[in-house]
């Protein structure tokens, strides 16, 4: 897969995640780990897009969602 490729599937897939997990958390439902797991994964594709488009802003902005997902997971286990 050419690097375009990864970037889209990275950032559309991430998106979709992330817009999920606003959802969720906002639904106040009691979703909320799997919110926050789907926080920690949209975190990671958009870290893996920001290191292949060389983003290296985006890509540091993505261990302060990643860390937030961490921590919404260890409160709400």
């Amino acid at each position: 897969m050419n690097k375009q490729k990864l970037i889209t599937l990275f950032e559309v897939s991430g998106s979709v995640l992330a817009m999920i997990y606003a959802l969720l958390i906002a639904s106040n439902t009691g979703n909320e780990i799997l919110g926050f797991s789907l926080l920690l994964i949209s975190a990671l594709l958009f870290a893996a897009w920001g290191w292949i488009d060389k983003r290296w802003a985006f890509f540091a902005l993505q261990f302060f969602y990643a860390a937030s997902a961490i921590i919404g997971l260890i409160r709400w286990a």
